[in-house]
């Protein structure tokens, strides 16, 4: 197959759904000087980038062969439509799979319906600012640095993953399950933790300022260096290893803990329910710092 055929059936198909190179470029994660080489048939694509070049402008892979004519068919829809003034053509949903890549400093603030497209992947200093990332799956991922300040991560579920260093500032993570996890280093700082489960894993020397704390699941998990505040409604702490966890001006109603030992734990102007302060007193936890709410 001729380079240049190939080149002029990708610009052929990238005017007929009126998107500059740029934009192409953008929608394959690629630089706008790749598509130009393509069209000019100094190179063309590989086999996986063939796959997404087709959906997005809409053609059939025998579209690119020598004997095919037809750009594209009505039953054919490019996941990006024509453009008109507005850049309306953001607007449409791709078809995003970023799954075994390798991201260092890219900006996908904004972008939504992610849903499992992230798996086994490596993300540094990546932004994620404002997305709509509820029902996310990250399997085996490393996660270093990013931010996903303002997002929706509700309904998620983090397996397996490294997070360290990472910004969760005011994002909603209802309903969301961290399992088998390393959370390390990130700022929580008026993040949503209402049905939570967070098992079998590390949390530690993370900022949880201002968090929002209803039915949370703490189960089996290593919680060090730990400074909780504010009120803690129906939440849990199960079989749970405390080293250097502080409850501060923190107030715990009907919160649970189960644990042999709680004496990594210390409580600094804290009060409690009646419920809360056995279930302390159980597990040997020094009480000195807590004061029993009036009912």
């Amino acid at each position: 197959m001729e380079n240049k055929i190939i080149g002029s059936k990708i610009a052929e198909a990238r005017k007929k759904i009126s998107i500059s190179q740029a934009q192409l470029a953008k929608c394959l994660f690629i630089s706008p000087q790749a598509v130009g080489k393509w069209e000019r048939g100094e190179s063309f694509p590989d086999i996986l980038t063939f796959n997404r070049l087709a959906k997005i402008l809409g053609v059939d892979l025998n579209y690119f062969s020598e004997n095919f004519q037809s750009v594209a068919t009505e039953s054919d829809e490019p996941l990006v439509k024509q453009s008109d003034e507005s850049d309306s053509y953001r607007e449409k949903k791709l078809s995003w799979d970023m799954s075994l890549g390798n991201w260092v400093d890219a900006d996908f603030s904004g972008l939504k319906n992610l849903h499992n497209k992230f798996s086994s992947s490596n993300m540094q200093r990546c932004k994620f600012i404002g997305s709509d990332l509820s029902g996310l799956l990250l399997k085996g991922n490393n996660v270093d640095s990013c931010d996903f300040s303002g997002s929706d991560i509700s309904s998620s579920h983090f397996q397996s993953s490294n997070l360290a260093n990472n910004k969760f500032k005011d994002c909603s993570l209802q309903e969301t399950e961290f399992t088998e996890s390393y959370i390390c280093g990130c700022d929580f700082t008026g993040a949503d933790f209402t049905g939570v489960v967070i098992k079998s894993g590390g949390l530690e020397k993370n900022t949880i300022v201002n968090a929002v704390w209803n039915r949370t699941s703490f189960n089996a998990m290593h919680i060090a260096d730990m400074v909780f505040d504010g009120t803690l409604d129906d939440c849990a702490f199960e079989n749970c290893a405390f080293k250097k966890v502080t409850f501060q001006h923190a107030t715990l109603i009907n919160t649970f803990f189960k644990n042999k030992s709680l004496k990594g734990i210390r409580f600094i102007d804290c009060q409690t329910d009646r419920m809360t302060y056995e279930f302390l007193k159980n597990g040997k936890a020094d009480l000195s710092g807590i004061t029993l709410l009036i009912t």
